[in-house]
């Protein structure tokens, strides 16, 4: 399938010969990343891994040791006819701490700032006018960065939807890290959604 040779490759194209698009977000750790999106009608699937760095496919353990330049991202494959950008960067805002750029709740450190890495301009212009719009509505710094798309690299196998192999664990580590009470904190009734 050409998505997953574009997928392998790392190549910036945003959408593939079948019509799907994709997205890709920092928003700390990327296992908390993918329940979101997952839900969402119109998406295809949603794989862990790393972008924004200068390392050719990068290992989780080189990324969160540092030196790589990678943050940790979802990668959204999702079908246009059915969802639109907006309201990924909708889910996207949702989900993470727009305040904080030193990392995302317990996760502290370059590899964990948030980000969105966007694929040409359409997809520029919309997170920048997403990015203006959450600043209105607080009225102080946003430290989510938009940078341009270059390459995606997956995360190993044990990563990709560990939330649902690892239910108890995941729900512990979040729960651990406050991330659902920060979010609550933030963004009221529509934290997370």
């Amino acid at each position: 399938m050409a998505l997953g040779l574009t997928l392998a490759s790392g190549l910036a194209v945003a959408q593939s010969e079948d019509g799907l698009e994709r997205a890709t977000f920092a928003g700390g750790c990327f296992w908390c990343m993918e329940p979101p999106y997952d839900k969402v009608d119109g998406v295809v699937e949603t794989i862990s891994g790393f972008s924004g760095g200068h390392v050719v496919d990068p290992s989780y353990e080189q990324v969160v040791r540092g030196g790589t330049g990678h943050l940790e991202v979802v990668q959204v494959v999702y079908d246009p006819g059915k969802v639109g950008y907006e309201k990924l960067l909708d889910i996207y805002w949702r989900n993470v701490d727009p305040f904080d750029g030193g990392g995302q709740f317990c996760d502290r450190g370059e590899s964990y700032r948030p980000a969105i890495f966007v694929n040409g301009e359409e997809q520029g212009r919309l997170a920048r006018q997403s990015l203006r719009d959450v600043q209105a509505r607080f009225g102080q710094p946003i430290e989510v960065t938009i940078e341009p798309f270059e390459a995606f690299y997956a995360a190993e196998d044990y990563h990709q939807d560990y939330y649902d192999k690892n239910p108890i664990r995941y729900k512990y580590y979040r729960w651990r890290c406050g991330r659902d009470d920060r979010l609550e904190e933030v963004w009221g009734e529509r934290a997370g959604g």
